[in-house]
């Protein structure tokens, strides 16, 4: 079983605009809510491991956020699953594994408002692989490494002046 249920939160508020110092346009923050993914699935942790092995293969998502009673409480990882399931490590019988024996309860968790930037820096300097996204301590959205990757193409491309599907692009 694991401990005391515990997440980590960020409660600093950032503006939504700021100045640019070397020029006396406004520049506009990019903030979480416009690159998450809205509306994840989660599971609960009182489910069998396996269940939640089970939705992650079938939605093809490596990270679930994880539900007790209705609150958000932690993230599990598809990495995390497989790593407990091998019979290697002298696990209990994977039936009798639940989510909550194997959640990350040290998941990052961001305010939807919270700068893009803030969010990246913070995940590489961690080396995570997503941020748990809140709307007044709720659960309204998930960002992955897969929809940083999507924002920086769509950077680029717009930077290049290229278009994202554009095969010369490579």
């Amino acid at each position: 079983m694991a401990g005391p249920l515990r997440l980590r939160r960020r409660s600093r508020r950032a503006p939504s605009t700021t100045r640019n110092p070397n020029e006396n346009d406004i520049v506009k923050l990019r903030l979480i809510k416009s690159a998450m993914t809205p509306f994840p699935h989660w599971i609960d942790a009182g489910e069998p491991l396996l269940a939640a092995r089970d939705v992650m293969q079938e939605l093809r998502v490596r990270h679930l956020p994880v539900k007790d009673e209705g609150q958000l409480v932690s993230l599990i990882t598809d990495r995390d699953v497989k790593f407990v399931l091998d019979p290697a490590l002298g696990m209990p019988p994977r039936e009798a594994l639940r989510v909550r024996d194997v959640a990350v309860y040290s998941a990052y968790v961001v305010d939807l408002n919270t700068p893009l930037s803030t969010v990246l820096t913070e995940m590489a300097e961690r080396r995570i692989g997503s941020t748990l996204v809140t709307r007044n301590g709720d659960l309204c959205g998930i960002f992955t490494v897969t929809d940083a990757c999507r924002e920086f193409g769509e950077h680029l491309a717009r930077v290049e002046g290229t278009a994202p599907s554009d095969p010369e692009v490579a």
